[in-house]
């Protein structure tokens, strides 16, 4: 049966899915995203959850921008171009600078699949002990620190820095923030000497630590992770009333038929509890952390709202 005479658009036709499945990672090969989407397509086809063949395309351009207005404007109701991505989707179009003028809004989450969270770290023979001594020199001498992360101001790795100065009282705009090309980079100038703390990934650090040369401060967790990340205080343990998460997950179009949401709910759920995927996540250093459509979309509307919050007090948000 085809139904494109009456829609005009191939996909509306019949039994789902009915031919092969792109799913895109909007970012060059070897990061974060790319990765995720090389993973899931893997693991699908290893487990034969999907019975088409599917592939990855990288669209870099714009830290995922440039792929969203095509996918919003030209493949709305498509439901053969899956995508991942992570808080940028938000922050890009909350924030003043480089705006999108498109969002997760204008898309259908369709599930979380993993989670990472923050970390405030230092060199292993830096003078600050504690995130509290951090906060007290910000609030009085804020020349006197430096803290860096791998990505622009008002982005990602900005907005953990500042979340415990702004959830202490502080002002988040006295804290002299330096931006690096990446996390690899942020973590060379700490090394360095160039900064006094950095704001990164807590999956990122391991390597760092096992080898003696940083201290990790605190994490945005909402429980204090396990492995070598046990010892360290969340927010929360040190009277910070926040925390801010990590995640990674899978997106389709706006309008996505409910059929091909069913399936993917279906099918994502299924990928979750999967010892192929398992696989993928240990291999990886991910945590897995699965939410379905309804509790991703409730987490987002959460989230959308502490990065509004934390724009704001950095002066970025867009009016």
């Amino acid at each position: 049966m085809v139904v494109t005479a009456c829609s005009g658009k191939p996909w509306a036709a019949g039994s789902y899915p009915a031919k092969p499945i792109t799913v895109v990672a909007p970012s060059g090969a070897g990061g974060g995203w790319d990765l995720t989407a090389r993973a899931l397509v893997k693991a699908l086809r290893e487990s034969k959850l999907v019975n088409q063949s599917m592939s990855v395309e990288n669209r870099p351009g714009g830290g995922g921008t440039v792929f969203l207005a095509e996918y919003a404007t030209q493949d709305r109701a498509n439901p053969y171009k899956l995508f991942v991505n992570s808080p940028p989707i938000l922050i890009n179009h909350l924030k003043k600078e480089g705006n999108s003028p498109f969002g997760y809004r204008d898309t259908t989450p369709l599930a979380q699949l993993t989670e990472d969270y923050g970390a405030y770290v230092v060199r292993a023979d830096s003078p600050y002990r504690d995130l509290r001594s951090v906060l007290q020199v910000i609030q009085t001498h804020p020349e006197r620190l430096t803290v860096a992360g791998g990505s622009a101001p008002g982005s990602m790795d900005h907005l953990i820095a500042i979340l415990p100065v702004y959830y202490s009282g502080i002002s988040p705009k006295k804290m002299k923030y330096v931006s690096y090309d990446g996390g690899g980079e942020a973590m060379a100038a700490l090394l360095g000497g160039n900064a006094d703390l950095i704001a990164t990934d807590a999956s990122s650090v391991g390597e760092y630590l096992r080898a003696g040369k940083v201290r990790v401060l605190a994490v945005t967790a909402p429980h204090r992770l396990s492995g070598e990340l046990k010892a360290v205080p969340t927010l929360k343990e040190l009277g910070i009333n926040t925390e801010f998460t990590i995640w990674r997950g899978v997106f389709g179009p706006k309008q996505m038929p409910p059929q091909s949401v069913k399936y993917w709910q279906k099918q994502l759920k299924a990928l979750s509890d999967h010892p192929v995927w398992k696989r993928e996540l240990a291999a990886n250093h991910w945590i897995g952390r699965y939410r379905d459509a309804q509790s991703f979309q409730a987490f987002l509307e959460e989230q959308d709202q502490q990065i509004r919050t934390l724009l704001k007090a950095l002066g970025m948000a867009k009016p």
